[in-house]
Parts: C-alpha cells; sequence; structure tokens
C-alpha cells in the first residue's frame, strides 16, 4: 500500500476511533447519575459500546502504523492537538436534554456512516462497521425517541431540549466538511459521499423533530469545525486529564 494512503487511512482510523472514545469518556462521566435506573444503565451501556468500537479502530491504526504502539498508548499517549475528533462530542453533558441531543446528533451520523462503511473496500473496516452497527442501531432508536419524548413532554423540558439543539447545532456540520483525509478515503471506496451522509442525517433529524415538536435549526446555518484537524475546545483538556491521569502518573502499569 502507497505510504501516503496507508498514512491517510491512519489518520481517518483515528477520527472514527476518537469520536468513540471521547463520547465513551462523556457519557461514563454520568454512571450513577442518570434521571431513573434504566436510563442509568443504558448510559453505561452505551459508553461500554463506544468503548469497544475505539479499540477495533485503534487496533486497526496500530497495525497500519507499525510503530510499536498499541490501542491504550493511542489512546493514553497523545496530548489534546493529537486528537481528532469531531468538536460535538466533547462539548459538556450538561442537563440531561443537553445529553440526549448531543448523542442523537451523534447517533444519528454514526448510524449512516456505518452502514456505508459496512460496503467499503477494505475488509477490516466493512468487519468492524458490521460489528458496530447493530449497536449503534440501538443507540440511534434510544436517543431519538429519549429527544421526542423531552420535546413533546413538558414545558420545561421541550424548553431545554430546544435550547440544546439550538446551541449544538453548529457542531453537526464539522462530520459532514471534508479535507483532504476524508476525500482520499472517499476516493478509495472507504469513506461514503459527504453528501449522501448529509442527506441522511437531515432527514433523519427533520423527521425526529417534527414528532418532538421541535424548531429544527437552519441547515446552512455558520458551522464550527478544527476538530478533525487537532483544533479543539477548552473541554476536551479536562477530559483527558481525568482520562488519561493514571496511565501518565504511572506510565505503563498493569493490574
Amino acid at each position: 500500500m502507497d505510504d501516503k494512503i496507508t498514512q491517510q487511512k491512519f489518520d481517518y482510523l483515528l477520527r472514527l476511533g476518537d469520536n468513540a472514545l471521547i463520547l465513551s469518556q462523556q457519557l461514563s462521566q454520568l454512571c450513577g447519575k442518570g434521571p431513573a435506573l434504566e436510563e442509568d444503565m443504558a448510559l453505561t451501556n452505551v459508553a461500554l459500546d463506544l468503548l469497544g468500537q475505539t479499540r477495533l479502530w485503534f487496533s486497526y491504526a496500530a497495525e497500519l502504523e507499525n510503530a510499536g504502539r498499541d490501542e491504550d498508548d493511542i489512546a493514553f499517549m497523545r496530548d489534546a492537538h493529537d486528537f481528532r475528533n469531531c468538536l460535538l462530542v466533547e462539548q459538556p453533558n450538561g442537563n440531561y436534554a443537553d445529553t440526549m441531543m448531543r448523542q442523537f446528533f451523534f447517533d444519528t451520523w454514526h448510524y449512516f456512516q456505518l452502514l456505508e462503511l459496512a460496503k467499503a473496500s477494505d475488509a477490516r473496516i466493512v468487519e468492524v462497521a458490521q460489528k458496530s452497527i447493530k449497536e449503534v442501531t440501538y443507540h440511534l432508536r434510544r436517543s431519538g425517541d429519549l429527544v421526542v419524548r423531552l420535546g413533546d413532554g413538558t414545558l420545561d423540558s421541550h424548553q431545554k431540549t430546544q435550547a440544546a439543539a439550538d446551541a449544538l447545532w453548529m457542531y453537526t456540520g464539522e462530520m459532514f466538511q471534508y479535507d483532504a483525509v476524508d476525500s482520499a478515503m472517499a476516493a478509495a471506496g472507504i469513506a461514503p459521499p459527504c453528501e449522501l451522509l448529509r442527506a441522511s442525517f437531515l432527514e433523519h433529524v427533520a423527521e425526529i423533530f417534527a414528532e418532538a415538536t421541535l424548531t429544527m435549526p437552519a441547515p446552512d446555518a455558520w458551522m464550527q469545525k478544527g476538530g478533525k484537524q487537532g483544533k479543539h475546545t477548552e473541554h476536551l483538556g479536562f477530559i483527558l486529564a481525568e482520562m488519561q491521569f493514571l496511565q501518565r502518573a504511572y506510565p505503563g502499569a498493569e493490574w
């Protein structure tokens, strides 16, 4: 495989893994804090699903890199500017409407992304996508259902859910802004066309928002970007400080 293509595939796998890892870490912080026992368990289960997906993406990335690192090294021994996750997943948990709206936006993109990756030209990526789509189908059904329940619930829950949608919408566009890495992967038959992803995302969000009696923000609104290139909000530093502390304090420690 051409060295440039190998590097671009490695970068693309980091993006997939970093998105799952950072959101998993965010959700794990809510363990024991769910609004109901069932929801508390669901949040933790989703976090574990995403963590499992992270290991699969990072393991493949480490093999491609062939530099003696494993998935733990990639997760715990990088600084914030080396992470390639979208800005959406590093936004604060906030109230429960914030948490679920962030989850719903991510799940919608993630679901349609994995559907297409399951048809990719890379057999290893297909394998991971096919395994992950089973979990993410549940994630999307759950977060969409909760957005409907919150949006079409009490006046207070409706207002908080609408405020969450308005505040987080600016972070959704980055997922469809392709750069050289995304474009190379699309040309290689791995990444889906951004137009296809965006159309599927907008259609599903519009459907759920209509059922939730929420006003969907304008698709052409101004969007934040930079996470995929290592330019992050201040929130990521705090997330990594907690997530990486033990490994940084005791490098190579084992149970």
